[in-house]
């Protein structure tokens, strides 16, 4: 199994930010990850760390990183995915496949893992629609399978989340249609994508908050006067402020410093205390675990 100590991570984030951790395991199958969880019982396990923080002053613990658990099986209708395959692919292999139900992966930075413990979703399609099941891991159950409603699905949220579950893979149910109707969507996701979010070669981490019940975070932010404010090597993106933009070499206490911004304004206009939707790994630096014991409530 690939295997290495005191890791700098910044490349590999989608955020370009982030320090050395000091055990990162990347496991390639099931039994691989097991082999890497009796190691290191406590380890941090993620994806390809699109939507995760990483501390500039790094990690002292281990990190399982699933990215090369990316193995693909289509039979009929359905298709099993490793928990490291990026949706992006996944929802151009269905596309080839005429099936229907993945076209909201098209532009996804993650992968499969993380996008069912979130239960990631846009243009009116989500996870909770297609998933008719998830392989897990959880330190007390060891491997077991859950079926979509056993998942608990709500908005940007899945049993992952409330559990110490973690994704090694998910089978989908999918619709047969025409590829040109699979196209279509596609497109229609990619065009929005372009004028609605920043692109993948600005580093970001994708929406910084979740939209609070009703309402939409990026409205709240411009409201708030987000737009464009600066901290350290980050900004609000002018276009829409629930994304952060790392412009000029920014540090995760950038981050951490301008998410607490966005979330004081809009808590002070609006009574809402905004949840954030990147996750943090770190614990090095005092400031920034102060930071997100607010943020996080934890």
């Amino acid at each position: 199994m690939d295997y290495r100590e005191n890791f700098d991570v910044k490349k590999l984030t989608s955020f370009k930010i982030g320090g050395e951790i000091a055990r990162v395991y990347f496991p390639t199958d099931v039994d691989e990850f097991l082999e890497a969880i009796e190691k290191e019982p406590n380890a941090f396990i993620a994806g390809n760390l699109s939507n995760i923080l990483v501390s500039s002053d790094g990690y002292d613990g281990a990190v399982i990183l699933t990215k090369k658990m990316d193995r693909i099986t289509f039979d009929g209708k359905k298709v099993l995915a490793g928990a490291g395959v990026r949706g992006t692919k996944l929802s151009k292999l269905a596309l080839e496949n005429n099936l229907s139900g993945l076209e909201f992966m098209v532009a996804f930075p993650g992968s499969v893992g993380g996008e069912v413990f979130m239960n990631a979703g846009a243009h009116g399609q989500m996870i909770a629609d297609v998933l008719s099941c998830a392989r897990i891991y959880s330190p007390e159950k060891g491997i077991f399978t859950l079926n979509n409603s056993e998942m608990e699905f709500s908005y940007r949220t899945s049993i992952c989340q409330r559990m110490p579950y973690y994704v090694l893979e998910a089978e989908f149910e999918l619709e047969e249609k025409s590829s040109s109707e699979i196209q279509e969507k596609m497109d229609e996701n990619l065009s929005f994508r372009l004028n609605k979010q920043p692109s993948l070669t600005l580093p970001n981490c994708g929406s910084t908050f979740r939209n609070p019940q009703g309402d939409s975070a990026g409205r709240l932010l411009e409201q708030a006067g987000m737009k464009g404010f600066v901290s350290g090597g980050v900004y609000v993106w002018e276009n829409h402020a629930n994304f952060i933009i790392n412009d000029n070499d920014g540090t995760s206490l950038d981050v951490l410093n301008l998410m607490y911004e966005m979330y004081k304004r809009v808590k002070e206009k609006f009574g809402i205390e905004l949840k954030p939707e990147v996750r943090y790994l770190g614990g090095n630096n005092k400031k920034e675990v102060e930071i997100c014991k607010i943020l996080y409530q934890k």
